[in-house]
């Protein structure tokens, strides 16, 4: 008897997974996607970086899956004719402080096996990107850049041809698992499936708590905001171009980002939503289930004065382009115009800890993929694996 498997969540990692099990189990899956379209949040607003690997510690989740998803993914745009560019990343010291975090990250991305990378001085990164400063540089070649909504509509075509669904407009209301099937109410429908693959996202808590997992982590949503560079100003950035990160934290600062197509991004930034969905200011939707979560108010106690810089770059194109201008100098204000941001679905823990590797959880026929922020979409293809080999096996 065919195996019948729900995933929750039309993104690139579910619809990944999706596929994923439609061809290595045989399963017959149906996605259920509360948007009208694939793709619709984190996949369809990202900057579009296939990232090497470079950052993440060694042995970790992120550091596996992101160096097997960047092969999956390449092959795989390969076999779809899907735009896939390696354009190259510095990642740029402007200062001798920032020296020895940039040594390290050179030895966590050998470790990690990221191919190509190499340390260069003031005078090599020019070289690479002539328009940039800095006093050293660690260089990756083979870092890219994609489109990941065009993957995202793929691998839904994929998984129709395999013979499963993708049904859009079909938010989870309810569910509740039965000894020999977990029930499902979406939309207007109830359906029955032998296992659950969650890949909610910005939705992960409310689809955990239909399935009594609570559990000690919950999403916080970060808005991260852009520009875009104008005109003539494209040309002062071949590829990618990142500053130091800083290890505190799992966001890698403001960035200045090439496009498929030839755009140039500037950012994002990392600013506190009030709502999960809050690509606006105005939008408080979910401001208390975010603030009435232990962990919240303790992450923002430690970090608060970050947290106040973070919101003045929101409100200040003079921030943004300062921190612009500390890479690529000739940038002026008049090179910058607002582009669409996004929303960050970060796992948070009850005492305040950012976390940050990928954080998977099986619970009874319902498995939850509770954090899986950048490089998830990077890594899709392999998550899908990572998970398609976790799902409890059908036992009849």
């Amino acid at each position: 008897m065919t195996e019948k498997i729900g995933v929750v969540g039309a993104g690139i990692v579910g619809l990944a997974v999706a596929r994923e099990l439609a061809t290595a189990r045989g399963a017959e899956v149906t996605v259920l996607e509360k948007e009208g379209r694939v793709g619709a949040h984190q996949t369809g607003h990202n900057s579009g970086v296939v990232h090497a690997g470079i950052y993440y510690p060694p042995g970790s989740l992120k550091a596996r899956l992101c160096r097997e998803g960047v092969a999956l993914l390449k092959e795989y745009c390969a076999a779809h004719a899907l735009p896939y560019e390696e354009v190259g990343k510095l990642v740029v010291a402007s200062n001798r402080a920032e020296r020895p975090r940039l040594a390290a990250l050179a030895e966590r991305a050998r470790a990690n096996g990221v191919p190509g990378v190499a340390e260069l001085d003031a005078l090599a990164l020019r070289e690479i990107e002539p328009h940039a400063v800095g006093v050293a540089a660690v260089h990756s070649p083979h870092t890219a850049i994609c489109d990941f909504p065009a993957v995202a509509r793929r691998l839904a075509l994929d998984v129709a041809e395999l013979g499963g669904s993708v049904r859009l407009g079909y938010p989870v209301r309810a569910m509740r698992e039965r000894a020999g099937s977990v029930e499902v109410v979406a939309g207007r429908r109830r359906f029955a499936f032998d296992r659950l693959v969650v890949c909610a996202g910005l939705g992960t808590d409310a689809v955990a708590r239909m399935a009594g997992a609570g559990g000690d982590v919950r999403i916080v949503p970060f808005r991260g905001e852009y520009y875009a560079l104008k005109g003539a100003a494209r040309d002062l950035v071949r590829g990618l171009i990142y500053p130091v990160p800083d290890p505190r934290y799992p966001f890698l600062g403001v960035h200045l980002t090439r496009r498929i197509g030839g755009g140039v991004l500037v950012g994002p930034n990392a600013v506190l939503a009030t709502a999960y969905e809050g690509y606006r200011w105005s939008n408080f939707r979910n401001v208390r289930q975010i603030l009435g979560w232990p962990g919240t108010l303790r992450m923002a106690r430690t970090h608060w004065r970050t947290g106040v810089k973070e919101v003045y770059g929101s409100l200040a194109k003079s921030a943004f382009l300062m921190d612009a201008r500390r890479y690529v100098p000739e940038l002026t204000a008049a090179d910058l115009e607002r582009a669409p941001g996004g929303v960050r679905a970060q796992a948070v823990a009850r005492d305040g800890g950012l976390v940050d590797d990928f954080v998977v959880d099986v619970r009874g026929k319902v498995v939850l993929v509770r954090n899986a922020p950048s490089p998830a979409a990077t890594s899709s293809l392999a998550i899908a694996r990572h998970i398609a080999g976790i799902v409890p096996a059908l036992v009849r």
